[in-house]
């Protein structure tokens, strides 16, 4: 029993000497931090929650505006009349093949450019670091790019928004810093058991990268989801638009788009313009939202130890 209270006791001491350190200052700044980023997350939420409650709401609260903390005039017409422009679904299609195959494409390619990159017995190595560098300060530009698309005959066809979004220097650079965190001996150990690179790769560093590739899996993947101008740029077929250029063409001309794919907004009894708009953006936004949780605990920690060593 003796230990046990002694330890109790030992416990309530040292709970008691951490609030005797916590100056007044401390505690002001603290109090100023936790206040400063609940108005900072408010303000960054409520736009896209003034929209959710906006889309719900009726034509007649819609017209007057004014702030939406809530439904005004609950309905679900809204919904109705944008899941009745067969373009979003296309581009809900088009959307999901281009952001599966580019993400899972871009972050293995993305992996497998990074991983040589790291190890200093790379022949040029740091020639070839300096023009992945080089590719983060200078581009193309969009004519040449279009021209190039154009030139291998992609105009109009879906690759055209994959392949060119592939590899980003910035990921690159993330997931090379990481790689000079394993430990070498790690490599050495399976190079004399007879691993050969790829086998080494594939088996001992991808498994150990999980966390890392977690964050520029989700990068690459809310790059290829809200990517519009692609599909401006490339592709000619309504049918084939991506739903980010779907929802572009709806906000720029709610009317005529809606009129275009069969529906008329002025015929429904409970919605306009406005309400469209609102109910568009909450359908195109929502899906890669639900996507973060899934990939939060990999998120932070991925980052942070990408930018350790560089």
């Amino acid at each position: 029993m003796k230990p046990i209270f002694y330890r109790w006791v030992s416990n309530l001491n040292l709970q008691f000497a951490n609030k005797i350190k916590t100056s007044t200052g401390e505690k002001i700044f603290t109090v100023f931090n936790y206040a400063f980023f609940t108005l900072l997350c408010l303000i960054m939420l409520y736009p896209f929650w003034h929209e959710i409650m906006l889309s719900f709401s009726s034509l007649e609260a819609s017209m007057k505006g004014g702030i939406f903390l809530w439904p005004k005039g609950f309905n679900l017409d809204t919904y109705k009349s944008v899941f009745k422009n067969p373009n979003i679904y296309t581009g809900f299609r088009t959307t999901i093949i281009v952001t599966i195959a580019g993400t899972v494409l871009g972050t293995l390619l993305t992996a497998m450019t990074a991983y040589p990159l790291s190890k200093s017995r790379l022949r040029g190595g740091k020639v070839l670091m300096t023009l992945v560098l080089f590719t983060m300060i200078f581009s193309a530009g969009m004519i040449p790019s279009f021209l190039l698309i154009q030139t291998i005959g992609l105009m109009d066809n879906i690759l055209a928004l994959i392949l060119p979004g592939l590899v980003s220097a910035y990921n690159c650079i993330i997931m090379k810093s990481f790689f000079l965190s394993i430990p070498e001996s790690l490599e050495e150990s399976a190079r004399i058991d007879g691993a050969t690179d790829l086998r080494i790769f594939f088996s001992i560093i991808l498994p150990l990268s999980k966390a890392t590739i977690a964050t520029i899996a989700l990068f690459t993947a809310v790059g290829y989801w809200n990517d519009y101008f692609s599909t401006v740029l490339y592709i000619r077929s309504v049918d084939k638009w991506a739903l980010q250029a779907v929802l572009r063409n709806m906000l720029t001309n709610t009317q005529q788009a809606m009129q275009q794919a069969g529906v008329n907004v002025m015929a429904q009894t409970n919605t306009n313009a406005q309400t469209i708009k609102a109910g568009t953006i909450v359908v195109s936004t929502v899906p890669i939202l639900i996507v973060y949780p899934f990939v939060q605990k990999y998120f932070v920690k991925g980052v942070m130890i990408g930018g350790v060593k560089g």
